[in-house]
């Protein structure tokens, strides 16, 4: 599975990167495969663990925030490919 997720800290400064690398440690952590773009982070792996990586993500970014907005989209297929695969074959046909 493959979901792309984004947390935003409600009232807080301009700047998210504190927040974002936080997010990122507890990625690292999970040993999942994932890519950190500019508008979200995309992570792969079993729903469980992908589903848990998020709530953490969440919970975290909510002790450090009163309000926090989670945004979440989740690609679940069979035989799913490994992300690079994915870039990869986009990259081909260009």
């Amino acid at each position: 599975m493959i979901a792309e997720f984004s947390i935003v800290p409600i009232g807080r400064e301009e700047g998210l990167s504190q927040y974002v690398a936080e997010c990122i440690k507890l990625v690292r952590a999970s040993g999942l495969r994932y890519e950190l773009t500019p508008m979200g982070t995309v992570v792969q792996g079993p729903y469980d663990d992908v589903m848990e990586t998020i709530s953490s993500c969440h919970k975290k970014i909510r002790t450090m925030s009163n309000q926090v907005l989670t945004e979440i989209k989740i690609d679940d297929r069979l035989n799913e490919r490994p992300l690079e695969q994915r870039i990869a074959s986009v990259e081909r046909k260009l």
